[in-house]
Parts: C-alpha cells; structure tokens; sequence
C-alpha cells in the first residue's frame, strides 16, 4: 500500500505504465462535477469510477481482494478510513472469488485502519486486503482500476 498526497504522485509514477496517465488526468480534471460512472482512460486496462456513496461504520464493511487490478482510492469530499490487512492474513472468503468482477470478500475484525482524506491518495495491491467507505456520510471518491503488468 501506498498513501500519499496528489501533489507527490510522480514519485510513484515509475511503479507501474499507466500510474502517470491516471494521476495526470486525475489532477487536470475537476471530476467532483462529473456525473457518477465509468471514466475509461485506456479501455479495461484503466479506467475510474466516480462514485457518490455512504460510508459508514466498520461492523457493515467487508476486507476485499482484488486479483488483476491495482485500486487507487483518491476521496474527493471528506475524509474516509480505509481498513486493511495483508492478504497472507486473512482466513475463509465469504464466497469463492468472483473472477468476472475481480473480487473475494472477506469478514475480519483484527485489522489495520488508515485515513485518507481529500487530495490524498492510497494505493492498494492485491496483496493489499482492504475495507473502504469508513465514516459517517455521503462521500464522493475515485476508484481508479489499473491492470496489473502482468495481464497488459
């Protein structure tokens, strides 16, 4: 995991081919005023979701993996907790890995919590179990999905 401010994002831009085309759209455009939905930036390789959501307490939130994306979570009207844990720690998944939507949820209460806030940013790996959408009301975000190399 990577948590950092936007304004810092080019000292993470090498770690992956298309970390600077999202980060650089993402801070030419003031996407708090776009309507809520898909943003495809290169097809199914890179694309951001714009999402108004609740956010809300810890007990209701689930750990989620992910296999072939990397997530960026960049919130863009408050503050937002996300928790987390390494995926080598958690036990059962709730349900067998959904390999179409690219997720396996997973109930754990024996976790990490970090703040993100506005013009911050986290990255989260595979390897990065996470729990957004911490807090208390309405949140607009970006979730950014970029295609791990290996599957380019």
């Amino acid at each position: 995991m990577i948590l950092s401010h936007l304004q810092s994002s080019s000292r993470y831009e090498s770690l992956h081919p298309l970390f600077k085309q999202a980060f650089d759209y993402i801070k030419a455009n003031d996407l708090s005023k776009v309507e809520p939905g898909r943003i495809e930036l290169d097809g199914a390789n890179l694309f951001i979701n714009v999402v108004d959501t609740q956010l809300s307490t810890p007990d209701v939130i689930k750990l989620e993996v992910h296999r072939k994306y990397i997530d960026i979570h960049v919130p863009l009207t408050q503050t937002e907790t996300i928790a987390y844990k390494h995926i080598s720690a958690l036990g059962e998944s709730e349900a067998p890995f959904n390999e179409q939507d690219d997720y396996a949820l997973y109930a754990d209460n024996e976790v990490c919590k970090t703040i993100v806030t506005p013009g911050e940013f986290l990255i989260v790996y595979p390897e990065d179990a996470h729990a957004p959408l911490i807090g208390n009301g309405a949140q607009r975000k970006l979730i950014v999905k970029v295609l791990m190399p290996e599957f380019l």
